[in-house]
Formats: C-alpha cells, structure tokens, sequence
C-alpha cells in the first residue's frame, strides 16, 4: 500500500467481515487502507463468524454505543451429536452421543428459547476478567465463574434439520452468545450440537444488501494505487454519516446563531413540537453536530456534540 499520513476521517462502514480472522484484525486492516487516525467496532464476531461488522471512525465512535444496545439477526447451521470445548467448529470434541429426538420434540426444545432467557456465557468468549478476555483464562484451562446473563430471543425461524446438521435463522437482543444458544440446545435435545456456520445478517435497522467487503476495497486501492486522491474519495464515498447510528432518533435544525450557541454547550430555547428525550440536531446546512436533550419541550440542552472540524475536514 502506498504511504500516507494518517486522516481524521467521520462514518460508518458496514464491513462484511470474512472468515478466519478476528474482529480486531479486521478493523486494523480497514483502518490501514482508509488511513484513519481513529476507528473502532461494534459487536465482536468471533473468527469462525463472518458478516456485518460495524466500523465507526472518528466522531462517529461517540455514537457506537447506541449500535451496542441494538438487536441482531445471525444465520446459523450447528452439528448435531458432538459437543465441543468452545461450542464451535474451531473447539475440540468433547463428548458424542446418537441423536435421538423427533421434529415434535425439536419444535418444543427451540420454543422454550424463545422470548426472555437466562444465559451464562461461554469461557470461549471476549468478556473481560480483570482485564484479560474470558477466552486467554480459557486457553490456559482456567475456569473463571460468569455471571448469568438476561437475553431476549425475538424469534427462531427458518428451521431445517437434515441427518445431523441443523439451520436456522434468529433475531435476538444485544449479548446474545450464539455459540452458548447452540450448546444449550444441543442439551436440550439431549445430543449435543456446536455451531459449524455463523453469519451476522442485521444490526439495528442496517440491511444485509449494505455490506462492503474487504476484498472490494482492496479492488479499489490496486485500481487506484498510484492516484491517492482518487482512492480517498471513492473509499470515502462507502462511509455512512456520522450520526448514522443514531438515525432512528428525530431531528430538529437549528439556525447559525442557535448552532453556534449550541455547540458552546449553551441550552438553546425552541418552539419545536417534540416531546422530551433525546434528538438529533442539524444546522442549516444539514451539518450534524451531535445529540441534543429536550426538557419541559422547549428547552435544547446539549448532550454529546460532535467536534467542530468534523464535518468540514479535508479528506485528501
């Protein structure tokens, strides 16, 4: 990759993160080829996982932790009949057993998952103890005690059982262990099962079809190796704005004098017809600069403000 200075660059990217390495890998990778100074993601995949790896870079990390909060979509296929030390494919086979359950009784074990549910995540996992994640203590074959954990699982759907393999699709709320949901099934069932496929489909509200692969981007930069400019503002134009992870929240604009005054951490009076909670504010010119808080609905307290170079910074 040619060499240039590092840039404060503002967004989202969606990355389709590929098989076989972890989600800090991927980022580091992003990172090096967009040349930011700053980026960070959302939601660790594991690296048997691939799919939708949320990417914030610069401003737009202030507003990740809304995208951690959110529900997830995953497409999952699990071996039947063997569990494994990490609940996956990458683990080593612990126990076997003949699979002996019907449809009937398949239906009922995945209808018990459904809805609130209580979950002890695995040892196998990026959960940090004193520092160092659960799966460093797992490696050196310590046990650490975990806390169980409330979930929500919204919905199972797209079951298909074939021989010993099993596939479905799951909508579940933040700190859902994929991995763990398989393993428990697999104990349910009285056989059981480890996750051989696990493709994250949706966070939030981002659809599936939003996707950017590591590969495309790296079509990009040899397309344009020697004209720089040319690969910042095409890489450029993949970024999502900075308030994207927060798009589900209204909006109100400010005018000059009131954005001015509002970016000085001023509370600004209004006459907009939004009840209390937070908001997303615009200046005139649609300029984001960052979360607003109404009270008593007539008031505008700032609440987390985006740095004032971030949406007029030179990219090239």
């Amino acid at each position: 990759m040619f060499f240039y200075k590092k840039r404060n660059i503002h967004g989202l990217l969606l990355l389709d993160k590929p098989k076989g390495i972890s989600s800090n890998n991927a980022l580091q990778k992003v990172k090096t080829i967009f040349h930011a100074k700053k980026a960070g993601y959302v939601g660790t995949l594991d690296p048997l996982a691939t799919g939708m790896l949320p990417i914030c870079f610069g401003e737009s990390t202030k507003f990740s932790h809304y995208l951690m909060q959110s529900n997830k979509r995953y497409h999952v296929i699990a071996k039947l009949g063997e569990k494994t030390s990490t609940f996956d494919s990458d683990g080593i086979v612990v126990q076997k057993r003949p699979i002996l359950f019907n449809s009937v009784q398949l239906k009922l074990s995945i209808n018990e998952f459904i809805g609130v549910i209580d979950q002890i995540p695995s040892m196998y996992s990026a959960i940090k103890y004193k520092g160092l994640p659960l799966y460093k203590y797992a490696r050196q074959g310590l046990n650490i005690e975990r806390k169980i954990r409330k979930i929500i699982i919204y919905n199972i759907y797209s079951i298909y059982q074939k021989k010993n393999l099993i596939e479905f699709k799951i909508l579940c709320s933040k700190g859902t262990y994929i991995r763990t949901l398989v393993d428990d099934l697999g104990e349910k069932l009285g056989c059981g099962a480890h996750v051989i496929f696990l493709r994250r489909l949706q966070v939030s509200s981002y659809l599936h079809d939003q996707l950017i692969t590591l590969s495309s981007l790296y079509k990009i930069l040899n397309a344009n190796y020697i004209n720089k400019i040319n690969f910042f503002k095409k890489i450029d134009k993949l970024l999502m704005p900075i308030d994207s992870p927060v798009s589900f929240l209204p909006q109100i604009h400010l005018a000059n004098q009131q954005s001015y005054n509002f970016l000085l951490g001023q509370i600004i009076s209004l006459n907009y017809n939004i009840k209390n909670g937070l908001v997303r504010v615009l200046d005139e010119e649609k300029k984001f600069l960052g979360l607003g808080e109404i009270k008593k609905e007539t008031l505008l307290i700032p609440y987390r403000l985006v740095s004032t170079y971030a949406n007029s910074v030179i990219h090239y």
